[in-house]
């Protein structure tokens, strides 16, 4: 069987494309290991080495937690996620506001920041905290449970947001919300290096690009964005994002 020189030819014009097809979706996935999501680096994880840096004495007057605590509104009973818990900076908080009949989730990918968070709670006799040993895709949490999962300073460290993300968004119960609190990139005179600070916008892309819709936001920290995200599906009435100003976050 004799082929025509143009069969000949689209055949091997096809190869072309189709070989360069396939190089593109390998340099993506490369691009991809390489740390990088949605047109974002990806910061390194923090090391348990470094967490006595979680509970500095100068965090309480640099980011005033319980500004953030305060506009979570949280109720006794209430199933609570803490993820990136770290040793408990926040999760200790939250069991106190949740109260023994709540409960909360401290998630974190490291045994060792679970041993750490572990010996604060039993310091502190607090029994309502259940660590959580996830790896860097799987959350291990349970589906439809919560009603917040609060994420500080931890989202922009994710080595793979979109499949944690879908597993935050399985978590979460018909009402459920999760509260997102990154330092602000906008801001440079917030002293953290930009590798480890989010725009309002990326976090937007990010999250809605993964079945989460804006549900509020709260902007009275020192020096992060708070932003409050359900589930797509959630009966929550979604909101427009009121961009971060410089000049209206300046103190009166």
């Amino acid at each position: 069987m004799r082929f025509s020189p143009l069969l000949l030819l689209l055949g091997i014009e096809f190869a072309i494309l189709s070989s360069g097809a396939h190089d593109l979706a390998a340099e993506e996935k490369v691009a991809e290991k390489a740390g990088w999501y949605m047109g974002r680096q990806i910061a390194r994880t923090m090391s348990y080495h470094g967490a006595d840096w979680l509970i500095r004495n100068s965090r309480e007057r640099e980011e005033e937690p319980q500004r953030l605590l305060d506009a979570l509104h949280l109720k006794p009973g209430q199933q609570v996620g803490d993820y990136g818990c770290g040793n408990g900076f926040y999760a200790i908080r939250l069991a106190h506001l949740v109260g023994p009949k709540g409960k909360v989730f401290a998630v974190d990918i490291q045994q060792e920041m679970l041993d750490l968070l572990d010996a604060r709670c039993k310091a502190r006799g607090i029994g309502n905290v259940q660590p959580v040993l996830a790896t860097e895709k799987d959350s291990r949490l349970q589906a439809h449970k919560l009603d917040w999962l609060l994420m500080v300073d931890v989202y922009h460290e994710l080595s793979y947001p979109g499949e944690v993300l879908g597993e935050i968004r399985k978590s979460l119960n018909p009402h459920g919300r999760v509260a997102l609190v990154e330092f602000r990139e906008e801001d440079p005179t917030v002293p953290i290096k930009p590798l480890h600070k989010m725009s309002q916008a990326q976090a937007l892309k990010e999250l809605t690009a993964n079945g989460f819709k804006l549900v509020g936001q709260f902007d009275g920290m020192p020096w992060q964005h708070v932003l409050f995200f359900a589930r797509d599906d959630s009966p929550r009435p979604s909101v427009q994002l009121a961009a971060w100003n410089a000049a209206e976050s300046e103190p009166e």
